[in-house]
């Protein structure tokens, strides 16, 4: 089993031990998808090394530990953002500042891509012409405004929290909202305010007016590229080709970039090749059966069936005796079925953050955790279930031949169970192709990764190329079981109605 789990991750991760490998990180939003992605071209056309992209690996905090703990060598990254959310400073450093105090940490900032994009609040134009808004300090005035801010900007020292308090803005703080759906929320009219990136081209879209930051709050937002330190020295050619990307943008020109994602509908590796001068790329159409079935459908599919497969066999590894156990030892049963209950309780995403510090890595392994973690309720209690409900009278006369516990356990107990056993399993099959879909935002793959991707740019067809394959993929696992029924299951069990437990 451990030989199995090991080889999954080496297959789903392979690339990022592979020596001569540069491993690129973005987050979660259409900027960084796009200059993620031409960070890996620049890379890939340098020769040295294999470039691969670990698109929307999350906020901040999770993109950092990636770089941190050597799962990813560089991702674009904002010096505000340096400075405050990563360092906690509150002084404004300059370029030398901030990797003085990066160095310690083995990472640099460097290579300044020409373009800041700032934090801001934005509100319609008609909206704020109407309460006479210009600039932050006049939303104090107005307590009645409904806020839509972002899930990382209500969290973050330079957004919200901070913001509220250095202009004594009187409005609590409201329920997140996810960045790609905000600007469709607000012109909707359903929010009034929300948090913008001032390169963000939903902003001349939707005809929003960006309040002036009058007390200074926010820092300067730079765009440079955050790297482990030893990158210049262990790539040099690939470092010499992401130095030309030095200077390279300007607001205006990232602001049409993004515009290109968001409003056109090209992907991101389009938009990034467009940049780069390769003009042997078409616009992304072909209707939804090229989104669904693009270049990138064969990897995803792996990684996604792989999360399910291996975390499945370590449930079924582990969770059968546990049910066995519950059975077996009265002392035991209440731990273990309370035990794998409040597991399930545990939202995903909670869970998953919970994982990442405990393994100290994002990605196949705590996703993997989490998968098994949650399989375990279903194969458990039907495990348990499926031999309690075993008639008194079978098990009595077993006893009465004088068969030993283990004898009367491989032999009887457990063909009699087996149908209650392998709906467990065939639950937890399912419900974790749909749990797998989340570990996308933690980095591991899988169809979630265009979730994910069509949650950042509010894009139906992206969103929808990831759940059918998604929900697919369920449906075949759950006919690959009920085949199975008939296969593995003696025959007088397989018309018997089995309830679930869950």
């Amino acid at each position: 089993m451990r030989a199995l789990l090991a080889a999954a991750v080496f297959i789903l991760c392979g690339n990022a031990f592979a020596a001569g490998t540069l491993t690129v990180g973005s987050k979660r939003f259409t900027e960084s998808y796009i200059l993620g992605e031409i960070i890996t071209l620049t890379a890939q056309r340098a020769g040295e090394a294999q470039a691969v992209h670990r698109p929307g690996l999350g906020n901040t905090g999770i993109v950092y530990a990636a770089l941190k703990n050597g799962e990813i060598d560089v991702y674009p990254e904002y010096t505000g953002t340096i400075e405050r959310e990563i360092l906690k400073n509150t002084q404004p450093l300059d370029l030398d500042g901030l990797n003085r105090a990066l160095q310690p940490l083995g990472l640099n900032a460097g290579i300044p891509l020409g373009f800041d994009n700032n934090y801001a609040l934005a509100m319609r134009e008609d909206r704020a012409q109407a309460l006479g808004v210009r600039s932050v300090s006049d939303l104090a005035a107005h307590p009645d405004i409904v806020l839509g801010l972002s899930q990382e900007f209500i969290g973050r020292a330079d957004g919200w929290p901070g913001l509220k308090k250095a202009y004594a803005l009187p409005h609590a703080t409201p329920r997140g909202l996810d960045h790609g759906l905000a600007y469709e929320a607000i012109a909707a009219s359903q929010v009034d305010v929300i948090d913008a990136y001032t390169t963000d081209a939903k902003i001349g879209r939707y005809k929003l007016r960006v309040l002036k930051d009058d007390r200074n709050f926010f820092p300067v937002y730079d765009a440079v590229l955050l790297y482990r330190a030893d990158l210049p020295r262990r790539l040099p050619h690939t470092w010499a080709a992401l130095s030309s990307l030095r200077g390279a943008f300007d607001e205006r020109r990232m602001i049409a970039l993004n515009a290109e994602a968001e409003l056109n509908g090209k992907s991101f590796n389009e938009v990034a090749k467009g940049f780069l001068g390769d003009r042997q790329t078409n616009a992304q159409g072909g209707g939804f059966l090229a989104r669904l079935f693009a270049p990138d459908f064969g990897r995803l599919a792996f990684e996604h069936v792989m999360l399910v497969a291996v975390s499945l066999f370590v449930a079924i590894a582990i969770g059968i005796p546990l049910g066995i156990l519950a059975y077996r030892v009265s002392g035991a049963r209440q731990w273990v079925l309370s035990s794998v209950g409040v597991i399930q309780t545990v939202p995903s995403l909670a869970l998953f953050a919970f994982l990442i510090p405990l393994f100290g890595t994002i990605g196949t392994i705590p996703a993997l955790a989490a998968l098994f973690l949650y399989a375990l309720l279903p194969i458990v209690r039907n495990t348990y279930s499926g031999l309690a409900d075993i008639a008194p009278g079978l098990r009595e006369s077993a006893i009465a031949l004088g068969l030993p516990p283990g004898y009367r356990l491989r032999v009887i107990e457990l063909p009699l169970a087996s149908r209650a056993i392998l709906s467990g399993v065939k639950t937890s099959a399912v419900i974790n192709v749909g749990t797998a879909t989340i570990a996308a935002f933690i980095g591991a793959g899988g169809f979630g990764e265009r979730i994910a991707q069509g949650l950042a740019l509010n894009d139906n067809a992206a969103l929808l190329a990831g759940a059918v394959p998604a929900a697919a993929l369920a449906l075949l696992v759950h006919g690959g079981f009920e085949l199975l029924d008939r296969w593995l299951l003696p025959a007088g069990l397989r018309n018997e109605e089995v309830p679930v437990s869950v």
